[in-house]
């Protein structure tokens, strides 16, 4: 427990670093309390620790655990907690690694997808092995453009939790290589997906199965890639490709939402039920 008081350049400090990888952290701070006494106090929680306090070490150690509840989920919220003197209202803000988007393949599709990702908040790197492919010019949005041999497309790429691993390469047997590697690592990405066709998939998962891959483990896969829009051209695919990024990511499900809610029918309902009294 740190007894002093966290700063608001403390906080950003904090939040900085969780974004670079040193791990995630919720940042607390307080937007109402009894007499107000303490709004705009801060509390830092990393999994094991708690920086800062609001002067009351049971309701820090409270604050602290609805604050790795929030981590988990990785949500920004608003708590409110019921004291003796009064209410207290917090913000709650977890801060984690910026996601990494790994695209293998430089061609039309990874032009389009490097630009939707990084519009999207990833962290975008691009690799390939064709220099003229392979470039800064080509990739203006990526924070990094590797030409690299595919037999070795992974080396020095820390792939973990935080990675989205995208294959696009411009051949079969680029893409089995690469993802014979991947799926061979201890590393479990967020996301692993591989373009083709759903005979080309099937091939694949067979050869990844005669080289020792287990079927569990194909099951992390996304292929045949992308949600099912209808998409044609390359920036088509790369929008299918990016929103099956973002339903990994936040936890949606692809469904169309005038199809969940069905709004209509429950308007349709109400009016029948409204002519019939």
């Amino acid at each position: 427990m740190n007894e002093g008081e966290v700063t608001a350049a403390d906080a950003a400090k904090w939040a900085l670093a969780a974004q670079e990888g040193e791990g995630p952290v919720a940042l607390v701070t307080v937007v109402r309390a009894p007499e107000g006494a303490a709004v705009g106090r801060r509390l830092v929680v990393t999994g094991s620790a708690i920086h800062g306090t609001l002067g009351e070490p049971e309701l820090d150690g409270r604050v602290a655990a609805r604050a790795c509840e929030s981590l988990a989920v990785r949500e920004h919220t608003v708590v409110k907690i019921e004291r003796p003197a009064g209410v207290w209202e917090f913000y709650i803000e977890s801060q984690h690694p910026i996601p990494e988007l790994h695209i293998v393949g430089a061609g039309h599709i990874a032009r389009s997808l490097c630009r939707l990702g990084a519009m999207l908040g990833f962290r975008v790197t691009v690799s390939d092995d064709r220099p003229e492919f392979a470039s800064a010019a080509w990739f203006p949005e990526a924070e990094s453009v590797r030409v690299v041999d595919f037999d070795h497309v992974f080396d020095g790429v820390a792939v973990g939790p935080d990675s989205y691993v995208v294959l696009v390469t411009r051949g079969h047997k680029f893409d089995y290589d690469c993802i014979l590697q991947l799926l061979k690592m201890e590393a479990r990405p967020a996301y692993l997906g591989m373009i083709g066709s759903r005979r080309r998939v099937r091939a694949t998962f067979e050869a990844l199965v005669r080289d020792g891959v287990g079927p569990a483990r194909l099951e992390d896969v996304h292929a045949p890639i992308g949600l099912d829009i209808g998409a044609e051209t390359p920036e088509e695919i790369a929008l299918a490709i990016t929103a099956e990024l973002v339903a990994t990511r936040r936890g949606g499900s692809g469904a169309r939402l005038s199809d969940e809610e069905r709004v209509l029918d429950r308007v349709r309902r109400a009016r029948g039920a409204q002519e019939g009294q």
